[in-house]
């Protein structure tokens, strides 16, 4: 049976995974710490959370221990490429002790697929870790769960439940699968607060299962809001979600001056150019696209100071694409219409940038 704990966030996840991973690989770390064995190395997609950089600056690894893993034109890990740089790992005579996919990256919204990445994880004796902290609310959905089949053989899961469930902020999740795991990394049995002689059950005692302690009781949030809900409307949530962002991707599509990134988005992460009338019909040499590049920024300041909405925007280095805006659709009480204001908004912004 598996086990969680509520951290201070999704990176706090996902750098609590980091010391997980390097403990099951060799438990006697605890005591003789990182230095007394051969270099270890972590493993994850080129479009992953930067989070694994904090863990591995945090935890003593280093960020030169990082390897990435490339992706497909959508976003999304390829397995054959970590079966590639496990290889090479072993070869280079370091440790792979953990490869990080992703359920919904931070910028395209991509699902990894897990059972490629499990089977090579298990091959090699490698811990898998799930980020899940954008993309997990639709294990929720009878729909939309298939997204991240496989996740149950993962060794540990990171959900953001403020995200897009709906739980007040802050509100993540921590999944480990090995029952005991955490105490066993994390426990010291503080003898002034864990004595086994107490009149209640001590399983109730949760604190020595991380390495913070003293934790605020946010496991109440989520208990409250799916008991006034029900499993029906949490999932109804995230479908509508879902369905919002595909009625977006088809109104981008189709109006005049706008361009995907993708054709298809498998989350709530809807990305676009939009190109002025100034830019349209012209040669897409280099310096076409760092004018284009411009747009966004300058459409973004406009919106801001006429305080009609707040849409981020970002280059993606790793598939070579300059500025482009990122609609992250979310809000339970979004509608059609509000899809409709913000490509009308854009152009209205946009048209003599």
């Amino acid at each position: 049976m598996a086990k969680l704990i509520y951290v201070s966030g999704g990176s706090f996840c996902n750098i609590m995974a980091i010391h997980l991973a390097k403990l099951k690989y060799d438990p006697t770390l605890k005591q003789k710490g990182v230095f007394s064995i051969q270099p270890m190395v972590l493993l994850t997609s080129e479009d992953a959370h930067y989070s694994i950089a904090k863990g591995a600056n945090f935890l003593g690894f280093g960020t030169d221990s990082i390897i990435k893993v490339k992706t497909d034109d959508k976003g999304r890990v390829k397995p054959d490429d970590l079966e590639n740089k496990i290889q090479q790992c072993k070869q280079n005579k370091t440790t792979p002790v953990m490869f990080m996919a992703t359920c919904g990256t931070t910028v395209l919204g991509a699902y990894d697929d897990l059972e490629g990445v499990a089977d090579v994880c298990q091959r090699h004796n490698v811990w898998m870790h799930v980020d899940a902290a954008w993309g997990g609310g639709v294990m929720l959905s009878d729909k939309l769960k298939h997204l991240t089949k496989g996740v149950e053989r993962s060794d540990s899961v990171a959900w953001n439940i403020h995200k897009m469930s709906g739980a007040g902020i802050q509100c993540s999740a921590l999944v480990v699968k090995e029952k005991g795991f955490l105490e066993k990394c994390n426990a010291y049995r503080a003898e002034y607060l864990f004595q086994p002689d107490k009149l209640y059950d001590t399983e109730y005692d949760i604190g020595d299962r991380t390495v913070q302690c003293g934790r605020k009781n946010d496991v109440l949030k989520v208990w409250l809001m799916w008991k006034g809900r029900g499993d029906k409307a949490m999932a109804a949530r995230v479908e509508k979600a879902f369905e919002n962002a595909k009625y977006l991707t088809e109104k981008v599509r189709s109006t005049e001056g706008f361009r995907l990134v993708l054709p298809e988005y498998q989350c709530t992460n809807i990305s676009f150019w939009y190109i002025p009338p100034r830019l349209r019909g012209k040669e897409e040499t280099p310096e076409w696209w760092q004018e284009v590049a411009k747009i966004a920024p300058n459409i973004k300041a406009r919106m801001m100071l006429k305080g009609s909405m707040m849409i981020g925007y970002q280059p993606m280095s790793t598939k070579g694409l300059v500025n482009f805006f990122r609609v992250i659709v979310g809000n339970p009480i979004c509608e059609k219409s509000d899809m409709d204001f913000i490509v009308e908004e854009i152009v209205r912004l946009g048209d003599t940038v």
